[in-house]
């Protein structure tokens, strides 16, 4: 028997490599020729149009910007979660919720307040704002039987809530209505002596941000953040 030599064994082979290979040249060459027609196009369109280029990239980079930064938030909440809600974000302000709120009228930020409670579990939520309502705008049950009292400010941005209010607040949320986590929500912010004095008397304080992330869910409740 004759075994073939190394000739003999290619010779059929090479033939089929060749094509192969002219083909997977000829596929690259097509790939680059196209890629170098749509960006030539592009820059056709953005020559003749400039200002719908511009806005379309402005418009791709708003939509990056935001997917990275929702990929950011989502890796630094990790595992934690609020009241059984898994946190897509650490307490983070939505201007957008934050706006919303702004707007709202004092008997409708109560409401939204109110709604919120509901949402997460709270039974028995009532809205006692109005005149003699002694500092609660908003009484609840939270889901773990505690009694929840809520004041509500529907402050501007440049308006901050100040001790002499939370003294008021602190004056009759435990000793009038029974609190056992008492708390002011606000759309503004807090004046530092102010949050000194709620610190000493147990009273929580919830301003723009913390109110944005409780109603996005990405942050706790205020019944929650007291523990």
């Amino acid at each position: 028997m004759t075994i073939p030599g190394p000739r003999e064994r290619s010779g059929r082979q090479s033939p089929f490599g060749l094509r192969q290979l002219a083909l997977c040249f000829g596929l690259i060459a097509a790939l680059v020729c196209g890629a170098g027609l749509t960006v030539r196009a592009m820059a056709t369109a953005a020559a003749d149009r400039p200002v719908s280029a511009l806005a379309t990239g402005a418009a791709l980079f708003t939509v990056a910007a935001v997917l990275r930064r929702r990929h950011r938030l989502r890796q630094a909440a990790g595992a934690r979660e609020y009241g059984g809600v898994p946190a897509s974000a650490p307490t983070v302000a939505e201007p957008s919720l934050v706006l919303a709120y702004e707007s709202m009228s004092p008997d409708e930020f109560e409401e939204a307040v109110a709604e919120l409670c509901t949402r997460d579990g709270c039974t028995d939520v009532q809205v006692t704002g109005g005149a003699g309502d002694l500092g609660a705008d908003v009484v609840a049950t939270a889901p773990d039987g505690r009694r929840v009292v809520i004041q509500c400010k529907r402050y501007s941005p440049d308006h901050k809530v100040g001790s002499q209010e939370l003294q008021r607040f602190g004056g009759t949320c435990f000793a009038v209505h029974g609190a056992h986590t008492a708390t002011v929500v606000t759309t503004s912010v807090f004046t530092q002596p102010g949050a000194a004095y709620a610190a000493q008397c147990g009273i929580g304080c919830f301003g723009a941000e913390e109110l944005a992330a409780w109603a996005a869910g990405t942050g706790p409740s205020p019944w929650e953040a007291e523990r």
